[in-house]
């Protein structure tokens, strides 16, 4: 493979690349490139985690080194979101299911390397190139910069602007060339691309992923169960949500299950080797089957393919992704009670 198409593996299925042309440059000058993407371990992990880590499978095939970053700190410094003693439970789970995930995405999840906040962001040299940041900072550009992604108010908390500035020292601490999260990551990102040259470090390349509708339409909220799929939702929940979501004949504008359809399923289905099936009865045409989404998204703008069938074939499809990362939750109930014990425990 060479240095342009594991720069298309690198950038494909994305909602931006910064730039394009530094991480050609990266793939075609660096033995041994480093992606990483981190997440802060609050609520359950759901489908919209899985449509970005699915994307860690192609930073492996493309030869990249991957670290998964399980945020722990973070967690509690964004309005504490976690509380302390709960942080190594729910460090725990997203591993798990972070694992889980790669797995079902078609990738060896031993290929990625996985590293808690806590284990270098209390030592120097990171804390004091964190008080370096703090000093050279101003409230406002910080806040401006974390604005997609912590908790915003006319009186922040301190640790939300600390927050924003740690994942930029992240970046550099985990010796990263190219820096993977959802689009909403955006402003920190381009902050840390500004601030790290400053402080001696190189700026990193970026990829931003999708953020995925609600299936009850606009943005997808932690707070609805019904406008995502859940990792541990059964096949028969999955169908129900699916049934029920916003999905106007025609329009994909807000349309989360073309959405699911495009950015996780195909993908999957693609390194499986499998297609997507719509069962329509023989009056209306027969059996549609589908092995990208282009065509299926043509057949839908075009009214061949009608809601009332693709919603079925969908649910059936987003299930069997799921299942594998279902079942390993589902294998250790311990993680989820011991993570969230106001709800599983």
């Amino acid at each position: 493979m060479d240095a342009a198409e594991r720069a298309t593996l690198v950038t494909r299925f994305t909602e931006e690349a910064v730039t394009e042309a530094e991480i050609a440059s990266i793939l075609a000058e660096r033995d041994d490139p480093h992606a990483y993407i981190g997440y802060a371990p609050t609520g359950e992990m759901h489908i919209g985690h899985f449509t970005t880590m699915r994307k860690l499978a192609d930073f492996i095939a493309a030869g990249v080194d991957v670290t998964v970053l399980v945020a722990d700190l973070h967690a509690h410094l964004d309005d504490e979101k976690s509380p302390f003693e709960l942080l190594d439970a729910r460090s725990t789970y997203y591993e798990e299911a972070i694992r889980g995930m790669i797995e079902a995405a078609g990738a060896d999840p031993d290929a990625v390397d996985f590293v808690r906040g806590t284990d270098y962001q209390l030592d120097e040299p990171y804390t004091l190139d964190l008080y370096r940041l703090i000093a050279d900072t101003t409230i406002s550009r910080a806040k401006r910069a974390g604005s997609e992604v912590v908790r915003q108010s006319e009186n922040p908390k301190l640790g939300g602007l600390v927050y924003t500035l740690m994942q930029c020292l992240d970046v550099a601490a985990l010796g990263t060339d190219i820096a993977y999260g959802g689009i909403d990551q955006r402003g920190i990102y381009m902050l840390a691309r500004e601030v790290l040259p400053d402080e001696g470090y190189d700026k990193p390349a970026c990829v931003f992923a999708p953020l995925l509708s609600g299936l009850s339409g606009g943005k997808m909220s932690a707070s609805d169960a019904g406008s995502k799929v859940n990792l541990t939702d059964s096949a028969d929940a999955v169908e129900e949500k699916i049934q029920g979501a916003y999905c106007p004949q025609g329009e994909t504008e807000d349309n989360g299950v073309l959405e699911y359809l495009e950015y996780l399923v195909f993908p999957v289905f693609e390194e499986r080797g499998e297609s997507l099936t719509v069962k329509r009865p023989e009056e209306y045409g027969g059996d549609l089957v589908y092995d990208d989404y282009e065509t299926l998204e043509a057949d839908y703008v075009s009214g061949e393919l009608h809601p009332a069938d693709l919603k079925p074939g969908a649910a059936a499809a987003i299930s069997g992704v799921i299942a594998p990362v279902r079942d390993r939750l589902r294998d250790r109930p311990d993680l989820l009670a011991e993570a969230y014990p106001e709800t599983h425990g």
